[in-house]
């Protein structure tokens, strides 16, 4: 199986963290190829550029990829999309200058918009129908209105601020996007694919979660399942020798704080709070 990845930009190291996460360890030195293995020997990475994935996918380069939906969508290819992988969130969204007149999207009617997405601006301006020039620039797309090259654009944004530096004013949201694990809808069923999917799933499951382990008296146990009901409850196991049981629990990073002083009131010892690589429920 062949996973095509981003090869620079801000969505290149937290995709790499991710895959080691998930336990697919690259072969070291891979940054500085086009390709590298992994310790599964049937797992190839290849590195493109976030743009191209999506063709990379289509024409069969590569049975799944890493990328933007924006990316995908924009390329109106049929991709299956397996995994929202929860980085990366941005909105493509219809912005124009503040002093202006164009405060909705039917304002655009007959106008210009500039923008680096323009089969995504194109299927918004269908179903919103309205009639509006798409021009397609390759940059510095929030300047276009002020050089009267462009009445709006569409363009990409995290948290407004560089629309706002350039007085511009969000008119409506067109797309939502973050990264997520694509596939070529014939290889969806692959055995290899969905073990790809579950590796990754365990990594997002495991966010925001610690794993508790403690000694308890055995007459508290029902105090401390109150405290740490954990994922279906907690594991007790005995301590030989003793009316001590250990009590090993899954809680929210959240809640540790609160969680660790209630279970030393209730005579909890020995608590330890790790952090927790990968959780497959």
């Amino acid at each position: 199986m062949r996973i095509a990845v981003p090869n620079k930009g801000r969505l290149h190291e937290p995709t790499i963290q991710l895959l080691e996460r998930a336990g697919l360890h690259l072969d070291n030195g891979a940054e500085r190829k086009l390709y590298a293995g992994t310790v599964d020997p049937e797992v190839t990475v290849l590195f493109a550029r976030a743009a191209d994935i999506p063709e990379y996918i289509r024409d069969g380069a590569a049975e799944v990829g890493i990328t933007g939906l924006d990316q995908v969508s924009e390329s109106g290819h049929e991709l299956a999309d397996l995994l929202d992988l929860e980085y990366g969130k941005c909105r493509l969204v219809l912005a124009a200058p503040e002093d202006g007149d164009i405060e909705s999207p039917e304002d655009v009617e007959g106008k210009v918009v500039a923008t680096e997405f323009p089969h995504i601006a194109r299927t918004y301006f269908e179903g919103e129908g309205i009639d509006a020039e798409v021009v397609e620039v390759t940059g510095a797309t929030e300047l276009t209105p002020h050089v009267e090259m462009a009445d709006a654009i569409i363009d990409i944004t995290s948290t407004g601020t560089t629309l706002r530096v350039n007085r511009l004013g969000i008119i409506d949201e067109v797309l939502s996007s973050s990264v997520r694990l694509f596939a070529h809808p014939d290889v969806v069923d692959d055995p290899k694919v969905e073990q790809l999917v579950m590796a990754l799933e365990s990594v997002l499951t495991a966010e925001g979660k610690r794993y508790l382990m403690m000694n308890a008296p055995r007459d508290r146990l029902d105090d401390v399942r109150e405290v740490i009901p954990g994922l279906g409850g907690p594991t007790v196991m005995d301590v030989a020798g003793n009316d001590t049981v250990a009590v090993h629990a899954v809680v929210n990073e959240r809640d540790v704080f609160e969680v660790v002083t209630e279970l030393k009131n209730v005579g909890a010892s020995g608590i330890l709070v790790t952090e927790i690589e990968r959780l497959v429920e």
